[in-house]
């Protein structure tokens, strides 16, 4: 899949990921409507509006993208119906043929790691017969219970041809706390990054690993040094517009070939229209609204990197 995801940003020419976050006030009124005026103001009616919402962006953006990354909690909060929405908000992708990370931020240990790895990644014994849960392409992965807690992923990844991206140096401000702690003179995080490194090693695809991390936008020195401790891994960058980081910031995610990174957006996208540089498109077209979103980020992005 680590394959897949390189030829689709080489191709497109776009090493973005559009955030499938959704909140409900994000979701336009008369998408809300129309789904109460169905379900009525229940979990059923969120669920229903949360996926006619990211339908309506997909639709709008799935030619720009290579990849869609929902976050599962954004779903979970609304019960079972918000999973549902969930599930098919991630099969709509597969079927558009974009490369889904579930972000799940998973991390425990043997029988449990197996069970989401299993669920998200893989397949789940069910009598003689085997199912696809969640099925996504990438999720990702807490690293912070030690290879317990990734090596059932691992197995997963090498079995399904899939992968993780495990968290590194997250773009939330309270994250140094415990990422930059030093260890026998050097940030835990370094140390984490070498271990992905290892870790990657025994998943390789034909340039990068299926094992990628994520270190956020908003520390472009830290990601300088990530970059050299993992050559071949492909870093998840979040944090870029909403939360401060900037196109310049990013240079130092990507190598000389210009791949080993992708950029995530998620509000700045999926809830564009209420920016103000996008007003002109209403809430009625939030989907078009959206689409300039990608085209602006996409252009933004490539310019700091010299395209």
């Amino acid at each position: 899949m680590i394959n897949k995801l390189c030829k689709k940003i080489t191709n497109l020419d776009a090493p973005i990921v559009v955030g499938l976050d959704p909140m409900m006030d994000y979701i336009p009124a008369h998408v809300q409507e129309a789904a109460f005026a169905q379900y009525g103001e229940t979990l059923e009616g969120a669920g229903e509006a949360i996926w006619q919402y990211n339908k309506a962006i997909i639709d709008a953006t799935a030619d720009l993208i290579p990849a869609v990354k929902p976050q599962i909690a954004m779903y979970e909060q609304f019960g079972i119906p918000g999973m549902i929405a969930f599930q098919k908000t991630v099969q709509y992708c597969k079927e558009k043929d974009l490369v889904v990370i579930g972000d799940i931020k998973r991390g425990d240990i043997g029988s449990t790691s197996k069970a989401y790895a299993v669920g998200h990644l893989g397949k789940v014994q069910v009598g003689s017969k085997q199912y696809y849960g969640f099925d996504e392409d990438f999720v990702t992965v807490n690293p912070y219970l030690g290879s317990d807690g990734v090596n059932p992923f691992l197995d997963v990844c090498r079995e399904e041809k899939k992968g993780i991206f495990v968290l590194v140096k997250t773009s939330n401000p309270s994250s140094g706390e415990f990422q930059d702690q030093k260890v026998d003179g050097r940030p835990l995080y370094e140390l984490v990054g070498e271990k992905v490194a290892q870790w990657g090693e025994t998943c390789m695809g034909d340039q990068y690993s299926y094992v990628g991390c994520v270190v956020g936008a908003t520390y472009p020195e830290m990601g300088k040094v990530l970059r050299k401790v993992m050559p071949k891994t492909f870093i998840l960058v979040p944090g870029y517009g909403a939360q401060g980081g900037k196109a310049a910031d990013l240079v130092p995610y990507f190598n000389k070939d210009g791949l080993g990174a992708i950029i995530n957006s998620s509000r700045g996208i999926i809830a564009a229209y209420k920016q103000d540089k996008y007003s002109k498109f209403g809430a009625q077209n939030f989907a078009d609204a959206s689409r300039q979103a990608v085209l602006d980020m996409k252009a933004d992005i490539n310019g700091a990197l010299g395209k």
